[in-house]
């Protein structure tokens, strides 16, 4: 028990200095190399041992590229999140804090990640140019504007007060209109698109406005949203819980949108004097095949995300009428829901545009 109690409070001490340290204004973040690790001291305790590494570091970014730095890194032995133990040649990233060009205190945060993930996402956009030639050049494109868009426009605007759903809505319509008309041309089939795909956005955020209102959800279900109300409490965490489900659906209901307008467009394409009714049912038929791989696609995304609570929730047997009720789960319920409505609703309101827009008109 004892043990316990102590591991926990040597946690939550990190926690909060790490926490400290990350909303600091007067931290500067380098890229550095390990040059050596000059000397390891372990203190043994009881029920932990803290080690202590004496490690040179050689500053690989920033106005002070170059300069040597000694550095005292200390963890936990055997910690799984804690046991940041450095070796000779790694890349990490170091924290200094005070005035520019005088540092009080320089410590390593964390491993360099960045390039990995830069290497990947140059492999992704390679072979988006390498298989889709033009297309893949136009997709391109319309993931770099959909980006812009959440992070000039939508972040901004939210942080300083806006309402979030309205925001969600406007940047997931802009985007549905700019992404669609350059992937698919200006034509009937990006139009009616566009307007199935809307629908189904649209229906996503009120489903999930309407059962947030029933469960009282209160936006608080993340350890980022309590974070962020510390540093501004006037932002509305209902409603951005609400505009995070109505962007976090957007791109599976694009999909459902987009390919049952193709299948009916195609459906035309071979049978040009087909019937409005001819043309919904063949139309409807392919987004419910559509329909029903989406849906466990847009589920199975969220319960990926919420592997490691449910675990925990399975772990220690906790009674289900609790499980339930919990904010955090209740939440990630209606997520996944909410946006499993709007692609069934896409299905059918794009299968009757198409049947109206496409059909050959008696």
């Amino acid at each position: 028990m004892y043990k316990k109690i102590i591991i926990i409070v040597w946690l939550l001490f990190f926690i909060t200095a790490g926490q400290c340290y990350a909303f600091s204004e007067d931290e500067q973040y380098y890229r550095a190399k390990v040059l050596a690790v000059e000397e390891t001291t372990e203190d043994v305790q009881e029920y932990f041992t803290v080690i202590e590494q004496v490690i040179m570091v050689r500053l690989t970014s920033g106005p002070y590229r170059g300069e040597e730095i000694e550095i005292r890194n200390t963890f936990f032995a055997g910690d799984p999140v804690y046991d940041f133990a450095v070796k000779e040649g790694q890349e990490v990233i170091v924290v200094a804090l005070g005035e520019e060009g005088v540092f009080s205190e320089v410590y390593v945060q964390d491993v360099a990640r960045d390039r990995g993930v830069y290497y990947l996402l140059a492999v992704f956009f390679l072979l988006l140019l390498l298989v889709g030639k033009f297309k893949g050049f136009k997709t391109l494109i319309t993931l770099l504007f959909t980006v812009f868009l959440i992070w000039q426009v939508l972040l901004p605007l939210m942080l300083q007060g806006y309402n979030p759903i309205i925001l969600a809505v406007s940047i997931a319509t802009a985007a549905i209109i700019f992404t669609l008309y350059i992937i698919g041309g200006f034509n009937k089939k990006s139009t009616v698109a566009i307007l199935g795909t809307i629908s189904g956005v649209i229906v996503a955020g009120l489903m999930a406005y309407w059962a947030g209102s029933i469960t009282r959800l209160t936006g608080f279900g993340t350890h980022e949203a309590q974070m962020l109300y510390f540093m501004d409490h006037t932002i509305d965490f209902r409603g951005l819980l609400f505009a995070g489900i109505i962007i976090g659906s957007l791109g599976a209901i694009t999909d459902v949108g987009m390919s049952v307008s193709s299948a009916a467009a195609e459906i035309k394409e071979a049978c040009p004097d087909i019937s409005f009714s001819k043309l919904t049912v063949g139309a409807l038929n392919v987004g419910r095949d559509i329909m029903g791989t989406m849906a466990n696609t847009l589920i199975l995304a969220y319960v990926g995300a919420a592997t490691p609570m449910l675990l925990l929730v399975m772990g220690y047997r906790i009674d289900w009428l609790k499980v339930i009720n919990m904010d955090l789960i209740a939440t990630e319920f209606v997520r996944g829901t909410a946006g499993s409505i709007g692609l069934v609703v896409a299905v059918p309101v794009t299968a009757l545009l198409a049947g109206y827009v496409m059909a050959e008109k008696k």
